[in-house]
């Protein structure tokens, strides 16, 4: 598995697994469709807003609708032969603090019928050397206490859990996990 910038040159792959019903976003049940009329009226576009390290492409859509300042971020298609998902980091210069409307440094999905097979543990692994180059010290990533597999990838990686709390509204306020995945070593 390799983790490729994104790029036109693969953009068939992205829009293949959108169609099948994959979601970049598993808070945004919208976010698929949303992403395909971006792509069929400008791709050369969204893809290059996708790796976005110095926050040009504008505002961000929360799930309650609301939208807030990007925050610089890069993202990362995973492949295997085909688009399998993505991974993807953000941060805020010169902290590790986030904002409370951003769930943690990290975010990603693994297409279904690609599941099981260590991806997304191999994704997060593989991009936590990008996160120490931007000067992280530790990444926070989030996840339901009712999906045990991200649980697992997270351990996997090297994630120990701090705490359990309510997310804000605008991300859906529901039972959230935070680990925390130490960059010093």
């Amino acid at each position: 598995m390799k983790l490729l910038k994104p790029s036109i040159d693969l953009i068939a792959g992205y829009v293949d697994a959108l169609k099948r019903g994959w979601s970049p976003d598993n808070l945004r049940a919208d976010a698929s469709q949303e992403q395909l009329s971006k792509i069929s009226s400008d791709a050369a576009s969204f893809v290059f807003d996708l790796d976005d390290p110095t926050a040009k492409a504008g505002p961000v859509k929360l799930p309650d609708g609301s939208e807030v300042a990007r925050l610089p971020s890069i993202r990362r298609w995973l492949w295997d032969d085909e688009f399998c998902g993505h991974i993807g980091l953000r941060w805020k210069p010169g902290t590790e603090d986030l904002p409370p409307t951003c769930s943690g440094h990290i975010g990603y999905s693994v297409v279904p019928w690609r599941q099981k097979e260590g991806l997304a543990t191999a994704a997060l692994v593989g991009i936590l050397p990008e996160a120490r180059a931007i000067g992280l010290k530790h990444l926070d990533i989030t996840t339901s206490p009712e999906n045990p597999a991200s649980i697992r990838v997270i351990e996997k990686s090297g994630g120990a859990l701090v705490c359990r709390y309510t997310a804000e509204k605008s991300l859906g306020g529901h039972d959230t996990l935070l680990f925390r995945i130490l960059l010093n070593a």
